[in-house]
């Protein structure tokens, strides 16, 4: 059995496959392993952000920076960002060894909950890019090992919005397990990410939720949805934050910030925004953890900050209730993401 994938990763013996510099998807299937004929791939947006901006915008250019990447490392792993995304698909087959024999069927839709960082991945045609959507529909399979994470696709949402709420889920997901009644909340990032979390942090019963965006209308859709008091600032410039959140708290700061920007550099507001004793929760691919952990000792801010994992138990089914729960969330999410 080989449950983490170790026997894909290809000249480097012991390292596991998100580490690994090239990964071997190609067939036969192994017997503890899934083979996905690969449908749309979800690219996290810090990711995308990168190749967009390295493509100047170009769909054509940003999909054949995509192949050429999966060409070379076997996965979808951004080299400059070091992130990838999750996928959909249909099951070709299921191994015999693997945990879900007998579950899941071939012919089912379903989405990885894992990193293409460490999914096996082959490409023979990349179908088109949604730049809103940082969506890239492909054809091709991937490889999911047995500790991989999966979800059936629902039948009561449009696979486009599911695809892109389960390459988030976590978020949610932490944000419904830190936040209490009574809190104080700053979300620093107000896309899709930010709106499920400022969604769950009502939910959880904040007392006060404050949406930070360099986008003046991601924060007014918010403010719109009544979910929170929205700051149109660069998070990337801590002193203006942290002046923002003081004056709208009274002085208090947030007992929780969750960070969830897709662009580099906001690690010192988020920890200038938290009070003595709070907890911010990292969950943004552009974070450093080394300025995140060094800033909080420059500031002198005893403060607990979180690396957001993006897993944590029942975290799709939460995001999918949520969304399904929240009438006009879904409307906003949906109108981008299909």
């Amino acid at each position: 059995m080989d449950p983490y994938g170790v026997s894909r990763v290809v000249g480097e013996p012991g390292v596991l496959p998100q580490r690994a510099r090239r990964l071997d998807p190609s067939l036969p299937l192994h017997d503890d392993e899934i083979l996905i004929d690969v449908e749309r791939l979800n690219v996290d947006a810090a990711s995308f952000r990168q190749l967009r901006e390295a493509a100047g915008g170009n769909p054509e250019a940003i999909g054949a920076e995509i192949a050429r990447i999966v060409e070379e490392r076997g996965k979808l792993q951004n080299p400059v960002t070091g992130s990838g995304g999750m996928l959909l698909g249909r099951v070709r087959e299921v191994g015999p060894r693997h945990p879900a024999v007998g579950d899941l069927a071939p012919g089912e839709r379903i989405a990885t909950l894992v990193s293409l960082t460490l999914t096996p991945l082959a490409l023979t045609r990349v179908r088109g890019v949604d730049l809103r959507a940082d969506r890239v529909d492909v054809e091709g399979h991937a490889i999911l090992f047995g500790s991989g994470l999966w979800a059936r696709v629902p039948d009561d949402l449009p696979e486009p919005l599911v695809l892109a709420l389960l390459d988030v889920c976590g978020a949610p997901a932490l944000t419904a397990r830190h936040v209490r009644p009574g809190d104080r909340v700053l979300v620093v990032g107000a896309g899709k990410s930010g709106a499920l979390c400022c969604a769950q942090a009502r939910r959880s019963g904040a007392a006060q939720l404050l949406a930070c965006d360099i986008s003046r209308a991601a924060v007014d859709r918010l403010e719109a949805l009544g979910y929170a008091q929205g700051l149109a600032l660069d998070a990337t410039d801590a002193l203006p934050v942290h002046e923002a959140v003081r004056a709208a708290t009274g002085g208090a700061l947030c007992d929780v910030v969750v960070n969830v920007a897709s662009v580099p550099g906001t690690e010192l507001a988020s920890i200038l925004s938290v009070r003595e004793g709070g907890t911010v929760i990292f969950f943004s691919m552009a974070t450093s953890f080394t300025a995140a952990a060094l800033g909080a000792e420059g500031l002198g801010k005893d403060a607990t900050l979180l690396v957001g994992n993006g897993y944590s138990r029942g975290h799709a089914a939460l995001t999918l209730d949520l969304v399904r729960g929240e009438p006009k969330l879904r409307a906003l999410l949906q109108e981008r993401f299909g």
